[in-house]
């Protein structure tokens, strides 16, 4: 077992029966000129979360943990996308229009894609998700259970949105889930902080919080159960 330290206490888990799931780090929610940035948000907020998660990844990736990725999207005929979703936004650049970079979250546009510093290696499972959550009309559930993964490490983009919503699905679900604090990001800062402490709160009620510094350190040490 490898243990790290975590709120709201000590987070034991086993490299293989552990994946890294990282949330939507796409083009279209972290370059500048890209959707996120069009609905007013300052994309520099977010961006802090690719060098700590680079290293997070590598470190997973090292030791043999099972490595998956979500991008958020739809359909090119948005038949996947409700008229509620639709309605966000502003009203010249909606999901499905044209963007900065091709039409906004479809499917197979260069914005939709994962940023190069994170691009998925072969063999790492790539999730594409139409809602909020990662479990969500997508075969996620389908890829935990066959690689007998009882336990989240989870990374991404936004805290308080699509990262929330998919650590309450794998709660819902029976997963243990530790948030990587410092490989999530927030558009909102007070999100962040509310985001993290609601996840650890009651005795983890969602699941644990720490840092990636603790998270890479304690890959390569094993502790008695």
């Amino acid at each position: 077992m490898t243990e790290i330290p975590a709120t709201p206490g000590p987070f034991t888990f086993e490299t293989t029966t552990t994946a890294l799931i990282i949330i939507d780090m796409q083009r279209d929610f972290l370059l500048p000129g890209g959707f996120g940035e069009s609905l007013g948000n300052d994309v520099a907020l977010l961006r802090t979360v690719i060098e700590p998660l680079a290293a997070l990844l590598a470190s997973a990736r090292a030791a043999g943990m099972t490595v998956i990725h979500t991008r958020e999207g739809h359909l090119p005929d948005l038949s996947d996308c409700p008229s509620s979703k639709l309605q966000r936004g502003n009203p010249s650049q909606r999901i499905g229009d044209p963007g900065r970079f091709g039409r906004i979250l479809i499917r197979g546009e260069y914005g939709h894609d994962i940023i190069d510093e994170l691009a998925p290696v072969a063999g790492e499972t790539v999730i594409d998700k139409p809602g909020k959550g990662a479990f969500y009309a997508t075969e996620l559930a389908t890829v935990l259970q066959q690689n007998s993964i009882t336990t989240l490490l989870v990374a991404g983009v936004t805290t308080e949105v699509c990262v929330h919503t998919t650590v309450r699905e794998a709660n819902d679900r029976g997963y243990e889930c530790l948030v990587v604090a410092d490989c999530v990001g927030s558009y909102f800062p007070e999100f962040q902080r509310v985001g993290l402490a609601m996840i650890a709160a009651q005795g983890a009620i969602f699941g644990w919080v720490a840092d990636s510094a603790d998270v890479i350190a304690a890959l390569g040490t094993t502790v008695t159960a």
